[in-house]
């Protein structure tokens, strides 16, 4: 939860970069934690839905235009993530890693985890990923998706 998130960075004051004091770069972390819920974990989180869970469930996969149509809504926001909040910055928030970034991954490998690899063919959304594991520890990073990565042995 992002209320928990918050709540953990200002009472146990992690270092700077996570939600920065910065008033200009606190709004930018800001601004992304409050569009992601309806875009990048909205449209993320859909794709995973339809196309790992909902089968385990049911037993049947989605039709395949169906699934074309949520992977293209996907595409969308995947766009307008680059051009809005990464521009030509290492992190949403400028030169350091913050909770934007750590949020913003974790949804976005929901759909690589169900086969859509969305980094291929994005070179900057890929060198971001790549940014973002490097700066929490690539052990920690495949750790903490290492159950999710999984997810089609079930």
């Amino acid at each position: 939860s992002i209320a928990i998130l918050l709540y953990l960075a200002r009472k146990y004051k992690t270092p700077d970069h996570w939600y920065p004091s910065d008033l200009q770069k606190r709004a930018r972390v800001d601004e992304y934690l409050s569009w992601q819920h309806v875009n990048t974990r909205g449209k993320g989180s859909k794709l995973f839905l339809s196309k790992v869970l909902l089968p385990l469930i049911t037993g049947q996969p989605l039709p395949p235009e169906k699934l074309e149509s949520i992977t293209e809504e996907l595409n969308v926001i995947l766009k307008q993530f680059e051009e809005k909040f990464l521009q030509d910055k290492p992190f949403i928030a400028g030169s350091e890693v913050s909770l934007a970034d750590l949020v913003a991954v974790v949804e976005l490998m929901q759909p690589v985890c169900s086969g859509y690899d969305l980094f291929a063919g994005r070179p900057t959304l890929a060198a971001w990923r790549k940014r973002v594991e490097d700066a929490v520890g690539k052990q920690l990073f495949q750790e903490a998706h290492g159950e999710i990565m999984n997810i089609n042995s079930l």
